[in-house]
């Protein structure tokens, strides 16, 4: 997905391929959405075609529901016994039967359709006329506009993005692909008029923008670049870094050549420094248009290697892998321990470990992370500990009183003392601290304390014997003894999230957070997203570790979330019981 918004930052047009059908044409709705928003050119090819049940009318109106742009159906199809077979250019006024992996044949216009022709024709005529006056005027006066006006009417409205030309086909076959890419190169804007879409001068230093990075094991690492302006030469410098060859990109295979020019794709070798989304220029100063954040990682993988030999390998690759894919974020979670590989799902990070693991040769293993669980007190307690130790010559003596007593949730820790007449020393109070925040990184039920203050009340101590060391080992027995009686009680981290989808599927995303334990707290229509709703709920992190993988699969892959810690919230029962059994065992 991060790949796809790269590419669609330097494209001119782009082309929307979903499936025929109602439920399955939403698949698309999030990409068309992001071309609206980017203010990209595109047309749809509708697939499968070929299938009994495929109406390319009904895909349509569904596709319709979901963007502002009119959609402009430029064909019709032809059907046999009910199944589409070929169809009718509303242009050229034309039919055409498909072949099997062979260009379409130009046949009769069948009489079942005549009629349906001129209505469908008239219908893509009105559609351009919203946009064009002189064409109006023609369609007013009953004047046919003839095939070259039209073709003039439906490059100029799609290089505007006013519309969207509608194409179908089936790509197994080959049916439908002759015919659109003849739209791609003859109706689809020129690279000039991406220039003026970005608001950028074809005039001045030469610019290139980085929108992919990779690392190959004999080329090292490529920026693949769209030039908006100038040439670049082989070993010119960009933003201070020297360019190490100019290659044309052909899948796996490179070709190296000796400049790049304006319009161009190109990988440029070993710009180290430079980044995906950067704007290069000879003199490193020139702004190029707003690279969009990159997506927000909604699923997690505990890593770490399996050879002590690999770690240091395993972190220099890592860091490759994130410079190709920024949606990717690697490092420690700080409650847990562990190092976390982020991303956008499971797919996305079995991918991107596959490559870390086969590149370099590494042994990965991957776990489903741990959940950050609290844990603190209900009731208060004073507690007395004395640690004593005598074994020839000097020996150790620290003795605390203490009170430990429950925090209203969020406060943290408290530390206070209240001791008089100096039976604890000033200068060991710190090690008796130290001592409790010692004990509190793992309380009676395995997990970080929190929430908790401990005052400090009376004492002893011994003028020989007594150290930091004693009281700080005192000031954790005392916590060791105290904090079991204080009925400890296990706290969850709860997540408030915000789940967008297609309103088509806002009743499965609120049956499934139900039955994640989730309480929902309301949904409304997407703000800017027609046809899209945004529940709101608040979810235990423990049922968000894989949230992302059904929700795509209830909604066909188009919602999505975001998240960020809401509280932590007392977990009791059967499931806590097991949480905590698992830490202890």
């Amino acid at each position: 997905q991060q790949e796809t918004i790269g590419a669609l930052m330097v494209v001119d047009a782009a082309i929307v391929v979903c499936e025929a059908g109602q439920e399955k044409a939403l698949a698309v709705t999030r990409l068309m959405k992001e071309l609206d928003d980017l203010g990209i050119p595109y047309l749809v090819f509708v697939n499968k075609m070929d299938l009994p049940e495929a109406h390319v009318k009904t895909t349509l109106e569904a596709l319709q529901g979901m963007t502002e742009r009119p959609l402009v159906l430029r064909e019709i199809p032809i059907r046999e016994d009910n199944v589409v077979t070929g169809f009718i250019d509303l242009v050229s006024e034309r039919a055409y039967k498909w072949e099997e992996s062979a260009p379409s044949n130009l046949i009769e216009i069948p009489e079942q359709v005549n009629g349906r022709t001129e209505e469908e024709r008239t219908q893509m005529l009105e559609a351009l006329a919203d946009f064009n006056d002189d064409l109006l005027e023609q369609l007013l006066e009953d004047v046919v506009p003839g095939a070259e006006v039209v073709y003039q009417n439906l490059t100029h409205d799609l290089q505007d993005g006013a519309i969207v030309p509608v194409f179908f086909g089936s790509a197994e076959h080959e049916n439908g692909i002759h015919r659109l890419l003849k739209a791609l190169r003859h109706e689809t804007p020129e690279y000039t008029a991406t220039l003026d879409r970005l608001g950028l001068d074809a005039e001045g230093d030469a610019v290139a923008q980085v929108f992919k990075t990779q690392h190959g094991a004999q080329s090292g690492k490529l920026s693949l670049a769209r030039i908006w302006r100038g040439e670049f030469a082989d070993s010119t410098s960009l933003n201070n870094t020297r360019i190490s060859g100019i290659f044309k990109m052909f899948g796996a295979q490179q070709k190296k050549q000796s400049k790049a020019t304006p319009g161009e794709i190109v990988a440029l070798g070993r710009l180290e420094g430079v980044q995906t989304g950067d704007t290069l220029s000879v003199s490193g100063t020139v702004e190029g248009p707003a690279w969009p954040a990159f997506l927000t990682p909604v699923y997690a993988l505990s890593i770490y290697a399996g050879r002590r030999d690999d770690e240091v390998k395993m972190a220099t690759a890592m860091t490759k892998i994130i410079e190709e894919d920024p949606s990717l974020s690697y490092g420690p979670n700080i409650d847990t321990g562990q190092h976390l590989l982020r991303g956008q799902g499971e797919t996305h990070l079995r991918i991107a470990l596959d490559r870390l693991k086969n590149r370099n040769k590494l042994d990965i293993e991957a776990e489903i992370p741990h959940v950050a669980y609290k844990e603190s007190i209900r009731d208060a307690v004073s507690q007395h500990a004395r640690h004593k130790k005598q074994s020839g010559g000097h020996g150790q003596f620290g003795d605390v009183h203490v009170d430990i007593k429950p925090l209203p949730r969020g406060s943290g820790f408290q530390f206070t003392d209240s001791v008089k007449g100096g039976v604890v020393p000033r200068n060991y109070i710190p090690a008796v601290e130290h001592g409790v925040k010692d004990y509190l990184v793992r309380g009676p039920l395995g997990f970080p304390v929190v929430d908790v203050a401990v005052e400090l009340t009376d004492g002893q101590h011994h003028a020989v014997d007594s150290s930091d060391q004693a009281f700080k080992t005192a000031g954790s027995l005392a916590m060791r003894e105290g904090m079991p009686k204080c009925k400890p009680v296990l706290l969850e981290p709860i997540f408030q999230i915000n789940i967008s989808a297609p309103q088509a599927f806002t009743s499965k995303v609120q049956r499934l957070i139900s039955g994640r334990r989730g309480q929902i707290l309301g949904f409304e229509p997407k703000l800017g997203w027609k046809g899209w709703d945004e529940v709101s709920a608040h979810l235990p992190e423990s049922e968000t570790l894989d949230l992302i993988n059904e929700l795509r699969s209830l909604t066909q892959g188009t919602a999505s979330y975001e998240w960020q810690f809401d509280r932590l919230q007392e977990f009791t029962g059967k499931e806590a019981d097991q949480v905590v059994a698992a830490r202890g065992a």
